[in-house]
């Protein structure tokens, strides 16, 4: 089995901005919903922790990190009354709602690939791993907002976690500075979802008109 990389101070430096950015995306979707503050507070840790949450329950790897580390909590859930305070101020809001996704997405893909290698996971695993805990906690947030989640609608969202966790998942089997590394990837992965933004990247889309639609 390949050797695992050190502790990358680095990956950790970028969870505690990623549990920032997903808190302010929860405040920035729950203010379009006139949520209260407490409402708010709820999206936004549901928002960071969500992802990483399901994966170690499909995993079995306890304990939760916001049970072993209750601060991890209170990050996302201050970030979200911070966003509360500066909403105004912010005049883009929709482009500051897509960096800042875009932000988790890469980094917490990072985070579920090294949890599921410490797990000695197959390599399929460790990216679907990395997925999940990009990726669902996006789609909890857009589902209890009421609105169509970022994973189903037309620029790449998913594709982009596969691409991070394939590219981020190279460091596992070599001897490669594991926080340089880190940095590669993160530049990697938000430029690919900012670029899919940008130019309107899309996977093929399956259309298929049923007899019924035929006959109208």
């Amino acid at each position: 089995m390949w050797s695992l990389p050190p502790t990358d101070s680095v990956l950790h430096f970028l969870a505690l901005v990623a549990l920032t950015a997903e808190g302010m995306t929860a405040a920035l979707a729950a203010g379009r919903r006139s949520m209260d503050y407490v409402g708010v507070c709820l999206l936004a840790c549901i928002t960071a922790l969500g992802g990483g949450t399901l994966r170690d329950l499909f995993l079995g790897h306890y304990p939760l990190i916001w049970v072993a580390n209750p601060i991890y909590l209170a990050l996302p859930g201050g970030a979200a009354l911070l966003t509360i305070l500066i909403a105004r101020l912010v005049h883009r809001l929709h482009l500051a709602f897509i960096v800042l996704d875009a932000i988790g997405l890469v980094v917490f893909t990072m985070i579920g690939c090294n949890v599921g290698w410490q797990m000695d996971a197959s390599l399929p695993i460790v990216i679907v791993s990395g997925m999940v805990t990009g990726c669902a906690g996006g789609v909890l947030r857009d589902v209890l907002c009421n609105d169509v989640p970022l994973l189903f609608r037309s620029e790449l969202y998913a594709s982009v976690s596969v691409v991070t966790g394939l590219f981020y998942a190279t460091a596992f089997g070599f001897n490669l500075n594991a926080e340089l590394w880190t940095i590669l990837t993160f530049v990697l992965g938000l430029s690919f979802r900012l670029l899919a933004v940008y130019y309107k990247w899309e996977m093929p889309k399956f259309v298929f008109a049923g007899d019924e639609e035929k006959e109208r």
